[in-house]
């Protein structure tokens, strides 16, 4: 195969185009990796950066966490007093019963 020196120039530059679009490429869909005859490195994608929380962001989450948990440990507390009472165990309910809020 006998190549011109235009013809390798263009090959070249071909060569180079299509190596960069497949680093675009490789940034857009999650930077797998990029194979080429030339060991090239991988990479055009950037760090996604972490994303942050204010403190009064996560203290009124914590804080309906806890209210979430505490109606939960309520309704338990009530129910188990209730079974106490009638001289059932808590253990022996029904899974659904022991889950319901009185």
């Amino acid at each position: 195969m006998d190549l011109s020196l235009r013809q390798l120039e263009e090959a070249v530059s071909l060569r180079r185009q299509i190596d960069s679009l497949e680093r675009r490429f490789a940034g857009l869909v999650g930077g797998g990796r990029v194979t080429s005859g030339a060991g090239a490195k991988t990479g055009g994608g950037r760090r996604r950066r972490r994303r942050t929380m204010s403190a009064a962001t996560r203290a009124k989450i914590a804080a309906a966490a806890r209210a979430r948990w505490a109606r939960v440990r309520g309704g338990r507390k009530k129910l188990e007093a209730a079974a106490k009472n009638r001289a059932v165990a808590a253990a022996c309910l029904p899974r659904h019963a022991r889950n319901l809020a009185i």
